[in-house]
C-alpha cells in the first residue's frame, strides 16, 4: 500500500527541502496550479490550453507520417522521427516539452534529452490529459500517480504474498514510466535508472519508493553505460551502499539469497512466473539449466521433482549464491548441482558425449544491448540455441529467453530460433511464447524438439 503523506504535513528531518517542495507543489497557488484546477473541470482543456499557462515551453513537431507509433504507446520519440523544435530559448536536458504532430498540433507532453538518441520520453498522451487533467505537464504528480497505480495492480495480483516477498515494483514501459525499474526484495527496494530523467527526479522517487507498505531500505542502481548515452557521465559518482550486501527473499515459496551487489538489480524478478512454470514441467525430468546465475530455475525444478538438476554459469560469485541456496532450501545435493564453466565448451562436451537431457532452459545474457550489435548478437543466440537444441532428448523441451530490447523489438527473435533448429537439423513441434513476469517485456519460447529426419514434413 503507497502511503503519501498528505500536503502540508510534516516534512521528515532526512528529506531535502527542495525535494519537498517539489512534491507539495500540487498544494501551491501558482498560477499553473490553479489552471490545472480549473481543466480538470473542464474536458474541453487541451495540453495547448494549460501549455498557455507555462512560459517558454517547447514543442517537439514530429514529422509527417511518424505520429501513429506514439500515439499507440511507443514512449521513445527518437531523432529522426523529430522535424523540428518550436521554443526560444531551445529545450534542456530534462524540461517538459509538448509532442505535436506535423500541424503543430499536441499529441501529448514528455521530458527532453539533446544528446539521447530518444530526444523525448512520453509520459501522457492528449487524450489522457483531458480525461485527467491533474498531472498534466507536472512530473512530480505524475510519479506520485503512476507509482501509486502500480502498487495497487500488484496488490491486485497478489503481491507481495506470504510466499513471495520478491517481485517487480515498476517494470519501465509496463507502467509506463520508461527507464525506471524498482524490484522488492523484502524489505528493500531496488531502484534500476536507465534515462536521465530518473536520475533528476532521483530524490522524488527515493522518497515515493520509501513510502511503500513494508519498505525500510532503499538501493539506487545507475546503469552507467546507458546513461553515459543519455548524456550522463556518472562513473564517478558514489552509490550510497545499504547496510546489507545481501537480503534473504522468498519466491512461490523457494528462499534464495539475493546479492544487491550482483547482475541488474541483483535477482530476476521478472522471470518469476516463468519460474513457477518449470516447476510444473520437472517431474521425473532431467534438466539442465544454462547461464543459471544464482540457480532460480534449477531450483524452481528441483522443487518441481526433477530427478536431476545441473545449473552452468561463469560467475563463481553467482555460483556461492546458488550452492547457499540449495542449502537454504534443504534440497537434495545428489539431485541438484552447480557447474562453473562456460556455456557454449559445455555443451558441446555434451554433445560429444551424447549427454541429453529431458528439458533444458537456455536464459543468457543480453547479447544485443543496442540496435547497432543486432546482427551480430543473433548470430551468437543462434549458435546458443542451436547448441541447446542439440542436448535436448527427442520428444524433449527447451524454454529458451531474450533479455535484449532490441532483439524483441526487431521481431527476431523467433526467426532466430527456427534458423538455430535448422542449424542443429532439429524440428520444432509447436511453440508456446511466454514472457518476463507481465506487462510490456521480452519473450521466453518453449519448444518441443524432435531429429529433423524424424519428423520430415512436420513444422
Amino acid at each position: 500500500m503507497l502511503r503519501l503523506r498528505a500536503c502540508g504535513g510534516t516534512v521528515p528531518a532526512s528529506v531535502p527541502a527542495v525535494v519537498w517542495a517539489r512534491l507539495a507543489r500540487r498544494a501551491s497557488s501558482t498560477a499553473y496550479g490553479a489552471a490545472t484546477v480549473a481543466a480538470a473541470s473542464s474536458a474541453s482543456f487541451g495540453l495547448e490550453e494549460l501549455a498557455a499557462e507555462r512560459k517558454g515551453l517547447a514543442k517537439v513537431v514530429l514529422k509527417k507520417g511518424k505520429t501513429q507509433i506514439f500515439r499507440d504507446g511507443s514512449p521513445m520519440v527518437y531523432s529522426g522521427a523529430v522535424d523540428r523544435i518550436i521554443g526560444r530559448p531551445p529545450p534542456k536536458s530534462g524540461d517538459v516539452v509538448l509532442v505535436a504532430d506535423g500541424t503543430e498540433k499536441s499529441i501529448g507532453w514528455g521530458l527532453y534529452n539533446s544528446v539521447s538518441v530518444f530526444c523525448v520520453r512520453l509520459m501522457q498522451l492528449e487524450e489522457e490529459a483531458r480525461r485527467d487533467p491533474t498531472c498534466a505537464l507536472n512530473m512530480e504528480r505524475l510519479l506520485e500517480a503512476r507509482i501509486s497505480s502500480a502498487v495497487d495492480l500488484r496488490r491486485s495480483l497478489g503481491l507481495p504474498s506470504a510466499n513471495t516477498n520478491a517481485y517487480r515494483l515498476i517494470n519501465s514501459e509496463g507502467d509506463r514510466l520508461s527507464g525506471l525499474i524498482v524490484d522488492i526484495f523484502a524489505d528493500v527496494a531496488v531502484i534500476a535508472s536507465s534515462a536521465a530523467w530518473v536520475e533528476k527526479y532521483r530524490e522524488e522517487i527515493q522518497i515515493l519508493v520509501s513510502k511503500v507498505n513494508g519498505i525500510n531500505h532503499i538501493r539506487w542502481r545507475p546503469s552507467a553505460d546507458i546513461l553515459k548515452e543519455e548524456g550522463l557521465d556518472i562513473s564517478e559518482q558514489m552509490e550510497h551502499a545499504s547496510s546489507c550486501s545481501t537480503v534473504k527473499v522468498m519466491e512461490n515459496g523457494i528462499v534464495y539469497l539475493v546479492s544487491l551487489e550482483g547482475q541488474k538489480t541483483g535477482f530476476y524478478a521478472d522471470q518469476r512466473e516463468n519460474r513457477h512454470f518449470i516447476s510444473l514441467l520437472s517431474k521425473d525430468q532431467r534438466v539442465l539449466d544454462i547461464c543459471c546465475y544464482s540457480g532460480g530455475f534449477a531450483l524452481h525444478a528441483a522443487k518441481g521433482g526433477a530427478d536431476n538438476v545441473i545449473g552452468i554459469d561463469s560467475s563463481g560469485s553467482a555460483l556461492d549464491l546458488a550452492n547457499e541456496n540449495i542449502i537454504l532450501n534443504e534440497l537434495n545435493p545428489g539431485r541438484i548441482s552447480f557447474v562453473k564453466g562456460d556455456a557454449t565448451a559445455f555443451m558441446k562436451g555434451a554433445i560429444s558425449k551424447n549427454e541429453l537431457w529431458d528439458l533444458v532452459i537456455l536464459d543468457p545474457p543480453k547479447l544485443a544491448p543496442r540496435k547497432k550489435v543486432l546482427q551480430s548478437a543473433s548470430g551468437m543466440y543462434r549458435s546458443l540455441n542451436a547448441l541447446a537444441m542439440q542436448v535436448v532428448k527427442p520428444g524433449g523441451l527447451l524454454m529458451t529467453c531474450s533479455c535484449s530490447g532490441a532483439m524483441t523489438q526487431s521481431g527476431m527473435f523467433l526467426k532466430t530460433i527456427q534458423g538455430a533448429a535448422s542449424m542443429a537439423g532439429k524440428k520444432t513441434l509447436g511453440t508456446l511464447c511466454l514472457h518476463d513476469g507481465y506487462f510490456y517485456q521480452d519473450p521466453q519460447v518453449v519448444t518441443r524438439m524432435e531429429d529433423a529426419n524424424h519428423i520430415d514434413g512436420i513444422s
